[in-house]
C-alpha cells in the first residue's frame, strides 16, 4: 500500500512537471511566433522527441538540397536568430542557415552535424510519441490559446498518427510569416560543436548569441 502511494505521488509530480514544461513551451512559441497554428507547435514537439524526420542514407542528396536552399534564400529572408531549442525538453536544436550565410558555421560542419544527428540517435517508437503527444495536446487544450483551425489541425494530426506516421510540415501561415530555414541537430552535438562557434563569433563581434526564445 505504501509503495503504491509513493508511486502515485511520483506520477503526480511527473505529470505536473510535464504540464509546466508544455505550458512554458507553448507560451514561448506563441510569443515568438504569434502566427503559429497547432501544426507548428506539434512540429517543434515531434522534432524534439523524434529528431530529424528521416534517416539520412544519401549524404550527397542532402547536401544538394542544402546547397539549393542556401542559394535560393536571401539573408534578409532568414529569421534573426542563430538557433532555438525544440519542444518541451530541448533534446534537439534548430540551427538557422543564417549561421552558414554569415560565415559562423561552414556548410560542411552543419551538414555533418545534421547527418550524424539523424543517423546516430536511437529513434523512439511512434507509439511512445503518440502517448507523449496526447499529454502535450491535453495541456494545450486546457490553455485555450485561441489557435486558428485548432480542431481541424487536431484531427489532421490524429489522422497522421493513426497510420503510424508522425512528420508534418509547418503551416502555410507560419511559412509565410517566418520563412523557416534551419537544420535539426541533437543537443549533444549542438552544444559540443556548433554552440562554441556561435559563442566565439559573438565574443569577437561583441554581440549576442541570438537565440530564439
Amino acid at each position: 500500500m505504501k509503495k503504491l502511494f509513493i508511486t502515485s505521488i511520483a506520477l503526480l509530480i511527473a505529470t505536473a512537471a510535464m504540464t509546466q514544461d508544455t505550458n512554458g513551451f507553448a507560451s514561448r512559441q506563441m510569443q515568438a511566433y504569434p502566427k503559429s497554428r497547432l501544426l507548428d507547435i506539434y512540429k517543434s514537439c515531434f522534432q524534439d522527441y523524434m529528431g530529424a524526420e528521416h534517416l539520412v542514407s544519401d549524404r550527397q542528396r542532402v547536401k544538394a538540397y542544402l546547397d539549393r536552399e542556401l542559394n535560393e534564400t536571401a539573408l534578409d529572408d532568414l529569421m534573426p536568430w542563430y538557433y532555438e531549442p525544440c519542444g518541451t525538453d530541448s533534446s534537439y536544436y534548430r540551427v538557422s542557415l543564417r549561421t552558414v550565410r554569415e560565415g559562423i558555421v561552414t556548410e560542411n560542419v552543419l551538414l555533418d552535424a545534421f547527418v550524424r544527428s539523424a543517423n546516430s540517435e536511437k529513434r523512439p517508437t511512434v507509439d511512445s510519441w503518440k502517448d507523449r503527444w496526447r499529454e502535450i495536446v491535453g495541456t494545450i487544450d486546457q490553455m485555450q490559446l485561441g489557435l486558428p483551425r485548432y480542431q481541424q489541425d487536431k484531427a489532421f494530426i490524429d489522422s497522421v498518427l493513426s497510420v503510424d506516421k508522425y512528420a508534418i510540415s509547418h503551416s502555410p501561415e507560419y511559412r509565410e510569416a517566418y520563412r523557416p530555414h534551419y537544420r535539426i541537430v541533437s543537443r549533444r552535438i549542438f552544444e559540443r560543436e556548433i554552440l562554441p562557434l556561435i559563442e566565439s563569433h559573438a565574443k569577437s563581434n561583441s554581440g549576442a548569441l541570438r537565440q530564439s526564445r
